[in-house]
């Protein structure tokens, strides 16, 4: 499909393909019939290896590549960037599971339109999280995800120039800590309030300011600034918020792409939303985030759900002490 893409939007651009043979890439190319590639690596044999992977990936560097365009999920993201490190940039063609890595396009049409604007020289090159989530335990239910490590990826041009002249200036831990007094404050004021706590730095700073032993990339439960839940998994938020009757989760955009749901927080079911409601997430992010994100997206694996967000059109982002912007809301498929 993206191959399909390629063709239609770029076809007139120059650009050499660095393949392998048959259905690792050979294949498709022909069909599509584009002519201008080099076939670099033959696999050994009809299925193909997390070897082939890896000695393709080290002839690509070898012939100097400007970007590694692989499809796969999460797993596939970790082999490449064991070889390759911050060598060369990559991007991700996600191929239908859960993609928690910010290598990765939203979908294929938008990993097309990133291939093509890089080609183009309109985007630039940036860090990209390359995520380690545990599928044994995924697969029991249980939701453990660590950081493997940090790749170069594609950043989406500034579409977002608001907030930059004001914030120039101001480093990301400064603002971190004005988000940080934002929600403290807000804590204050709305007394037995259940606050969630969602994944990344943004928020875990939060944590940090209350002097409570918060996690990054867990779901952590607080009411009246004391840590009441920490680490969640779903069962474990939903049982929190039948004993809450007003509950909030703050969110920060996680990844390159800005997800504030779906990606990196599967915790935070479409049960657990429609549970405490849309209109109670709390949005926090640093200008420089937004500036990389235009949009704040969601894929909560619920197509009613997401339409909900889809209708809404646009979430207030915190990104400052009692400072807001209006920032339009991207779904996968609405």
């Amino acid at each position: 499909e993206l191959i399909s893409l390629y063709s239609n939007k770029i076809k007139n651009i120059p650009i050499k393909w660095y393949t392998c043979s048959g259905k690792m890439g050979a294949d498709f190319l022909k069909k599509k019939s584009i002519e201008n590639f080099e076939i670099i690596y033959k696999s050994q044999g009809e299925k193909t290896t997390l070897d082939d992977t890896k000695t393709a990936c080290k002839k690509f560097i070898e012939s100097k590549v400007k970007l590694i365009l692989f499809c796969g999920g999460d797993g596939t993201a970790r082999d490449i960037f064991n070889i390759v490190d911050k060598k060369v940039p990559i991007l991700g063609i996600p191929s239908g599971v859960k993609m928690h890595s910010g290598v990765f396009g939203i979908n294929v049409k938008a990993s097309a339109r990133i291939l093509k604007e890089f080609v183009e020289r309109q985007l630039t090159i940036g860090d990209a999280e390359i995520m380690d989530l545990d599928e044994k335990l995924y697969r029991q239910g249980v939701w453990k995800v660590r950081l493997f490590g940090t790749a170069l990826g594609i950043v989406e041009p500034e579409y977002v120039q608001v907030g930059k002249a004001v914030f120039e200036a101001v480093s990301d831990e400064t603002i971190k800590d004005e988000l940080a007094e934002h929600i403290i404050d807000q804590m204050k004021e709305e007394v037995d309030y259940l606050y969630l706590l969602g994944s990344g730095s943004t928020v875990n700073h939060v944590g940090k300011k209350l002097g409570l032993n918060t996690t990054v990339l867990g779901i952590d439960a607080v009411v009246n600034k004391k840590l009441v839940g920490k680490d969640l998994n779903e069962q474990g938020i939903l049982k929190l918020i039948e004993q809450y009757s007003k509950v909030k989760i703050v969110l920060s955009p996680i990844g390159a792409q800005g997800f504030i749901l779906g990606r990196g927080n599967l915790q935070l079911s479409p049960k657990v939303i429609r549970k405490v409601g849309i209109d109670n997430l709390i949005i926090i992010s640093t200008p420089s985030k937004l500036r990389a994100t235009p949009f704040i997206r969601v894929d909560s694996g619920d197509d009613e759900l997401d339409h909900l967000f889809a209708e809404k059109e646009y979430l207030m982002v915190v990104i400052g002490y009692r400072l807001m912007r209006v920032t339009k809301i991207q779904t996968n498929k609405f």
